[in-house]
């Protein structure tokens, strides 16, 4: 982090460790621990990061996570160009990047992270990071999150493996409509991508069922990657330039 900055109560030191399977070159993840219960009231001020009014009216729970992840969010793009700026919410509640850069932020129960990289290597990233399901609640949420052909290899395919199976696809299309929406700015939804494939290596490869532009049609593929620690799963697609 830079030095001018001062550490919230609530948020553990920056870690740029890399915890997916394949390291993406040229980009900066950082991720932090964070906990609301400490959140202190002068925290966003100690942090030097405005809050929204959005924000502001939250509760703990959504300013910790929001206060986490924007922090690492700036502490990458110090360490990747230099620039000392928190990217603010647009209109579309995405994320705004400086224009020559992209990047993506999550936050899950504790912990946040965010990932830079400058346009002229990576056009579009997308990180997500979800609590892994039980199998009773992903069975019952499947039906939402996968398409047809996803529900007929689940119910094919080991019952050992539907928390991850559903997990994952939650979480791998939330990464490839994060990477995609910036490049395309149109919305699309769970039904309009599936995963083709994946495995235990934290693998993970997606087809497009919709036309979204004219490079990114109905059956354009893509490669994403995971991995799953203390109960959560974290979920990467990167678009190189």
């Amino acid at each position: 982090m830079n030095a001018t900055h001062t550490l919230p109560a609530c948020c553990s030191p920056l870690d740029d460790h890399w915890p997916l399977p394949v390291p993406l070159a040229h980009t900066v993840l950082l991720s932090t621990r964070f906990d609301p219960a400490h959140l202190a009231g002068d925290d966003f001020q100690r942090s030097a990061i405005a809050a929204p009014p959005s924000i502001q009216r939250s509760v703990a729970k959504r300013q910790a996570e929001f206060l986490a992840g924007r922090l690492c969010a700036r502490a990458a793009l110090h360490r990747l160009d230099g620039l000392d700026c928190v990217p603010a919410i647009g209109e579309d509640r995405a994320p705004v990047w400086p224009a020559h850069l992209c990047g993506s932020i999550t936050h899950g129960t504790g912990r946040a992270a965010a990932i830079v990289a400058r346009k002229e290597h990576w056009q579009g990233l997308g990180m997500d990071l979800e609590n892994l399901l039980d199998e009773e609640r992903a069975r019952r949420l499947a039906g939402e999150i996968l398409t047809g052909e996803e529900l007929k290899r689940m119910a094919a395919g080991p019952a050992e493996d539907i928390a991850l199976l559903v997990t994952l696809t939650f979480s791998a299309k939330e990464s490839l409509f994060k990477a995609l929406y910036p490049i395309v700015r149109q919305r699309f939804y769970f039904e309009h991508a599936q995963v083709l494939a994946w495995d235990r290596s934290g693998h993970v490869r997606l087809r497009l069922l919709t036309d979204l532009s004219g490079d990114w049609h109905h059956g354009r593929e893509l490669d994403g990657q995971f991995c799953v620690a203390d109960g959560q799963l974290l979920s990467l697609v990167g678009v190189e330039a």
